[in-house]
């Protein structure tokens, strides 16, 4: 069988496909962070950590790609846009990709020539960009590095995605009606301090004071109770959340 094709432009609502949800490395037959975000007929990956590649290529074909935004410059949320370079340049020949991130990766891939198949974008906090059926709005998040969180409207609805964050920054930030947030719950409450990271009770907690509709937690470290996680983030959200898992699709 070969990649799924989208649907009609017209009828394509706003889909999040979760390609990786591992936090800081991949886990067992795991990925780290990548998402794939499909609305009208456009196609954009949302980071692209190690091991994200070869599954977005179980949805679609590499020359389907709109555009690749990236959250930060940690890598376990960019690797693969060197895999990604390659392909694009040596074997598959098509136009260059537009990446849209803070920080200018492709001075720092180490493919050579094949470095010029994808083409840096600058994004900064507050910018707004437009790909296809889709609206891009960042906010700095409260991390080690400079990262943004993005909200995406397209469709007549909202997805609100956390990248890596601690808790001086909150959902909230990404603007009200949030229909859906994929926020980070990367360990349990017991290490919360211990990294620029949130713990499950924390992702609930910011997830709550959005007054999102939706949490979807992901980027927990491997080895960690993910169960436990999720049973903190629902007790501080006060209803239901669910736990990233690699493949499943969900309709915004």
């Amino acid at each position: 069988m070969g990649p799924e094709r989208p649907g009609p432009a017209v009828s394509e609502p706003l889909s999040l496909t979760v390609l990786g949800c591992d936090g800081s490395y991949p886990g067992p037959g795991g990925s780290c962070s990548g998402y794939l975000l499909r609305c009208g007929g456009t196609t954009v990956l949302l980071d692209a950590g190690p091991g994200t590649l070869a599954r977005l290529q179980e949805h679609l074909a590499i020359t389907d790609l709109d555009a690749v935004v990236v959250s930060h410059e940690h890598v376990d949320h960019w690797s693969d846009l060197e895999h990604l370079a390659v392909a694009c340049h040596y074997i598959i020949q098509r136009p260059p990709v537009p990446l849209y991130c803070e920080a200018d990766l492709v001075a720092r891939m180490r493919v050579g020539p094949a470095a010029a198949a994808l083409t840096w974008v600058r994004v900064d906090p507050g910018a707004r960009v437009d790909v296809g059926a889709m609206t891009f709005t960042f906010s700095r998040t409260d991390h080690t590095v400079d990262t943004l969180a993005v909200r995406v409207d397209g469709g007549g609805r909202s997805l609100g995605y956390s990248a890596d964050s601690g808790p001086a920054w909150g959902l909230e930030h990404l603007g009200a009606g949030l229909d859906l947030a994929l926020c980070e719950a990367t360990f349990l409450s017991d290490r919360e301090g211990s990294l620029s990271h949130l713990s499950g009770r924390q992702a609930g907690t910011s997830a709550h004071a959005a007054g999102v509709k939706r949490l979807v937690l992901t980027h927990q470290l491997p080895g960690v109770d993910r169960q436990a996680v999720l049973a903190e983030a629902e007790a501080a959200f006060g209803g239901p959340a669910e736990l990233a898992t690699v493949g499943r699709r969900y309709l915004v």
